[in-house]
């Protein structure tokens, strides 16, 4: 469950105001709107990159709103993936784990797992210059995944896709929510993609957040 209660933040020109924003747990949210509405300000927000000037980020029923990102059980796919140069595909879905000081063993079997969930099993000793766009989504994802966190965040991850591979990485990311029951917020400004992976719609416009019913009117979301 992602919540945000009467969130205000101010950077120089741009601020959002009083957004509030319930997800439920389980949920795979897409939440639209223009480019620099403040989408990704809002996911930042919520995994802790940035504070708000005033509210709460409650997650999963707990106030995160001053914990830090490592705290907070979120894993998060900025825009263009921020694979690390140097690692292997291997190496990127370790890393979490490693952190985490989980036992060899038990990495090796959550990286087996996820190239298998990923389809990836091929590319493991790979780096990421030997990537197409769609091996770096699937990896950034994984990564993102490793740690199976209760909450996913995804910032426009299918925008550099051809039309094929968007396609692939689009059945990936249901099948994936499905396998993991992982909470989703995707954040997009593509319709057709919006009405295809969420089951619900969210609109962010002047700093206010909507949800779209089903006959696609907008309405207050609270």
């Amino acid at each position: 469950m992602i919540v945000l209660d009467h969130i205000d933040i101010n950077q120089g020109a741009f601020s959002v105001r009083n957004v509030c924003m319930n997800i439920p747990q389980n949920a795979y949210a897409v939440l639209m709107g223009s480019t620099g509405s403040g989408k990704t300000t809002l996911l930042e927000i919520i995994c802790g990159l940035r504070q708000p000037d005033c509210g709460r980020v409650l997650l999963n029923e707990c106030d995160v709103t001053h914990a830090t990102p490592a705290a907070r059980d979120v894993g998060y796919v900025p825009q263009d993936g921020a694979l690390f140069k140097t690692m292997t595909v291997f190496e990127q879905l370790a890393f979490s784990l490693v952190v985490r000081r989980e036992h060899h063993s038990a990495i090796e079997t959550r990286v087996s797992e996820l190239a298998g969930l990923l389809d990836i099993e091929h590319i493991l000793d790979r780096t990421p210059a030997g990537l197409s766009g769609g091996e770096r989504q699937r990896v950034a994802l994984g990564r993102a995944l490793s740690f199976r966190p209760g909450i996913l965040l995804l910032d426009e991850p299918l925008t550099a896709l051809d039309d094929e591979t968007r396609s692939q990485i689009m059945h990936l990311l249901k099948q994936v929510q499905q396998h993991t029951g992982v909470t989703v917020l995707h954040v997009t400004h593509n319709r057709s993609e919006a009405e295809q992976l969420g089951t619900m719609m969210l609109c962010i416009s002047n700093g206010c957040v909507q949800a779209l019913t089903q006959d696609k009117k907008e309405e207050s979301y609270v």
